[in-house]
């Protein structure tokens, strides 16, 4: 059975409660949204295009839309039938599609749109007003800030004064003509490396940006899919954008997203650890520098196969089938590398944690303080309440896993703080709960990314309302 990724599809998508109950085995076969983090550049490249784009697969969540609407308030047309996962962009001359706004420009709760679309505008000849929701206004834009500004850009923000040395949104930005930069990144950020990158083909000479790790690089591929002046060289930790003589344009092709991993990683993990279950994932993005959960499951010993099938738009994509073994998931160590290739699937790691057997540290996630929330601390609360042993530290934390083989967590209320994933980790955690015990939690807050979340639970045998 293949749910619809429609917004508002599921009987617990939109507004309300969803009431998650002890699951018994999930089996079956599902696919997930399109990937977020690949919609939002398909949707922002195709208007740099010197054509129409036609988008299949698009993520229909919160933050694909917010990218959409934006794009919208900067002139480009854009069509979206969420029904169908499909999008037409009406692009045509590259950056010179883009127009000023009319007013500030509501990037909701996503982080991918304001950073790319500061980087998107930092070569326009006019001004614009990036803001969103409570949540966004709460994250810092400084590591963003100070490579643009270094471009010629104009970039300003709100102050905390108790975080002077931070800017946070609204963002006040007005481009220049911008000049070619050696960019060090102190931080591996695929949302600062693309924003870069889209300065960078509006700039004066060169950009070469570094970082000290490899961040996810879905921006290299399809960029350079699409024709773009862009060479990477991951084993150097280096990416080129040489512009001159480019065009300005991106190349007009239809782009087909792959379905989210990040998504994936809830539906997995609670394969792995309901009792009996054997679940199939079709479709997904298997792109290397985001598979670590992929390899962490399976260093904490879960039956997972991975089957590439075909390569879309310069990603990689497969099968995944993951089945609840006989044997518990043993604790492990996830850090360095390991934890940037899975920095947005901690939340489900984190549930695999509570049910697996010996200790599982965490470390190196400094970044997953400034997430949609304080993702270290939202998960160490929730687990917590649920009643697993987890000790927090400044950059990551250490669930005990169970103490005995009939161990169960408790039901309760989660508190998602606006977090999609702090949810969806929240409801993985109520399907294993102990029996007669409900985990309620607020539905809205999954349809950032993934609002058919629990009619795919559903259509694999679990329990919710």
């Amino acid at each position: 059975m293949t749910p619809s990724t429609k917004a508002g599809a599921s009987r617990g998508g939109g507004a309300g409660v969803l009431r998650v109950r002890r699951s018994g085995p999930l089996r079956g076969t599902c696919r997930m949204p399109g990937d977020k983090s690949i919609s939002h550049r398909a949707l922002l490249f195709a208007a740099l295009a010197d054509g129409p784009v036609e988008i299949e697969g698009l993520g229909s969540g919160e933050d694909n839309v917010s990218t959409a609407r934006a794009l919208r308030a900067l002139g480009i047309s854009v069509v979206m039938d969420a029904g169908e996962a499909r999008a037409r962009v009406e692009g045509g001359q590259g950056f010179d599609a883009l127009q000023a706004a009319a007013g500030p420009i509501d990037c909701g709760n996503s982080g991918t749109t304001i950073r790319l679309l500061a980087g998107l505008l930092a070569g326009r000849p006019f001004e614009t007003v990036l803001e969103g929701d409570a949540s966004l206004t709460r994250r810092p834009m400084t590591r963003l800030a100070d490579p643009l500004r270094r471009m010629g850009a104009s970039l300003d923000g709100r102050v905390d004064p108790a975080r002077p040395l931070d800017l946070f949104p609204p963002l006040r930005l007005a481009g220049g003509d911008l000049r070619g930069l050696r960019a060090a990144l102190p931080v591996a950020s695929a949302q600062i490396k693309s924003a870069v990158c889209l300065a960078g083909l509006q700039a004066r000479g060169r950009t070469m940006i570094t970082e000290p790790g490899l961040s996810r690089d879905h921006t290299e591929r399809m960029l350079r899919f699409l024709g773009a002046p862009i060479a990477a060289e991951p084993d150097r930790g280096l990416v080129t954008i040489d512009p001159d003589g480019w065009s300005g344009r991106l190349r007009a092709a239809p782009v087909r997203v792959p379905g989210d991993l990040s998504s994936a990683a809830f539906i997995l993990v609670a394969a792995l650890v309901v009792p009996g279950s054997d679940v199939t994932v079709e479709g997904v993005g298997l792109n290397p520098t985001r598979a670590g959960v992929l390899d962490a499951l399976r260093a904490m010993g879960g039956t997972l196969d991975v089957t590439v099938t075909g390569d879309v738009a310069g990603e990689p994509v497969g099968r995944l089938r993951a089945r609840a073994g006989g044997q518990p998931l043993r604790g492990v160590r996830i850090d360095g590398t390991l934890a940037l290739r899975a920095i947005d699937e901690i939340p489900a790691l984190a549930v695999a944690a509570a049910a697996a057997e010996g200790p599982t540290t965490f470390a190196d996630l400094g970044e997953l303080r400034i997430k949609e929330s304080d993702r270290i601390a939202a998960l160490c609360r929730e687990l917590g309440r649920a009643g697993a042993a987890v000790n927090e530290l400044p950059s990551g934390m250490v669930v005990m896993g169970r103490q005995a083989a009939s161990a169960a967590l408790r039901g309760g209320s989660v508190t998602p703080d606006h977090d999609h994933r702090i949810a969806m980790a929240g409801a993985v955690m109520g399907l294993i709960a102990e029996a007669g015990e409900e985990t309620l939690l607020p539905a809205a807050d999954i349809a950032t990314s993934f609002p058919a979340f629990a009619e795919t639970l559903r259509s694999l045998g679990a329990t919710i309302d």
